[in-house]
């Protein structure tokens, strides 16, 4: 419900709640049970990953607090929403080529049904130019942030076939 994470982000303080979901690296997926955010005791320190500077976590959790969250949290909250708009188009492929790429500790990855989609044949009858569904153990959600030179590299590789 609207508000109701947004509190309990707030008794924590969005600052930590901010850092918690940048560093959030179990590969299971996301559970936020109520009163005990995160699983860690508040007085026990959020370690940033090496990819985060103090510098960058700072602005990005002063950007939620000047804002607020929850425009970010509705995109979660409308996913019924969103699947309802793009119901008519729910058998169309992607008719271009694609490569995709992912953290295996990705709390995305770990939703239920996701793998299987991803390597049973959903995803690839989805988009059938497929290239490749890459996983990349040891990464999570911030692929782009955690591992920048080889997700470059991918990209360049992709698009150079296109010259």
């Amino acid at each position: 419900e609207p508000g109701e994470i947004e509190a309990e982000f707030a008794e924590i303080s969005l600052r930590r709640a901010v850092l918690e979901l940048l560093s959030y690296r179990i590969p299971d997926p996301l559970y936020l049970p109520k009163g005990n955010l995160f699983g860690h005791p508040l007085d026990c320190p959020v370690n940033l990953p090496p990819w985060l500077s103090d510098q960058d976590a700072d602005y990005y959790a002063n950007q939620f607090q000047e804002t607020g969250i929850t425009g970010a949290l509705n995109y979660y909250r409308n996913i019924d929403t969103d699947s309802e708009l793009l119901a008519p188009w729910w058998k169309s492929q992607i008719q271009v080529p694609v490569k995709f790429a992912m953290g295996d500790h990705d709390l995305v990855y770990t939703m239920p049904g996701v793998k299987d989609y991803i390597h049973n044949g959903g995803f690839k009858r989805n988009v059938p130019f497929l290239e490749e569904a890459l996983v990349i153990n040891g990464v999570s959600h911030w692929i782009n942030e955690e591992i920048p030179d080889q997700v470059n590299q991918l990209l360049f590789d992709f698009f150079s076939k296109f010259n």
